[in-house]
């Protein structure tokens, strides 16, 4: 699904839950919108290039979440692989399980990989920057958003030292 806004040109493509394989959630419990805060994951995984590949990277992902700590649903808002797409979790709407303490005023966007050492293609940048305008536009993040990495709000090494410190060059951080 496309979603077009004269004001960020185009969001990007946004794969469906459908169409990358998504089991059904157990429970599902709404935002309120607009939410403050974006918080950039990583997935602590192998890279993906492809929609294939992609997909079964988040499958895997929502299986370890589902089936390891018993969540309802994938954690993540939207997942972003090196092929350029966005990957649909729990999308614009649900409160995911990515950030402790924060689910419910964030939304949570994993990049696919492991960037502690190097950082994602320009074509995964791009789109989780992308992702974020869109949401702003669409009225699901607030204008004055605040972005974070995982590692912002808790103990761990997420979204990957790499990553990380790149994503504190960027506006709102």
């Amino acid at each position: 699904m496309l979603y077009l806004f004269s004001a960020v040109g185009a969001c990007p493509n946004i794969v469906s839950r459908s169409e990358w394989g998504a089991r059904a959630p157990t429970h599902k419990s709404y935002l309120s919108h607009p939410v403050k805060y974006a918080f950039i994951h990583h997935g602590e995984s192998g890279a993906c290039h492809d929609k294939s590949s992609c997909s079964a990277i988040v499958r895997s992902y929502q299986n370890y979440h589902m089936n390891t700590h018993g969540w309802s649903d994938i954690g993540y808002s939207f997942l972003v692989g090196e092929d350029g797409n966005a990957y649909e979790g729990r999308g614009w709407d649900r409160i995911g399980a990515h950030t402790k303490g924060y689910n419910s005023v964030g939304l949570g966007f994993c990049m696919i990989g492991n960037f502690m050492t190097h950082l994602p293609n320009s074509a995964a940048l791009s789109t989780v920057k992308n992702m974020i305008a869109c949401g702003v536009s669409m009225g699901k993040i607030s204008s004055s958003y605040v972005l974070r990495g995982h590692r912002d709000m808790g103990s761990t090494d997420c979204p990957g030292t790499a990553l990380y410190n790149h994503i504190r060059t960027w506006p709102h951080y």
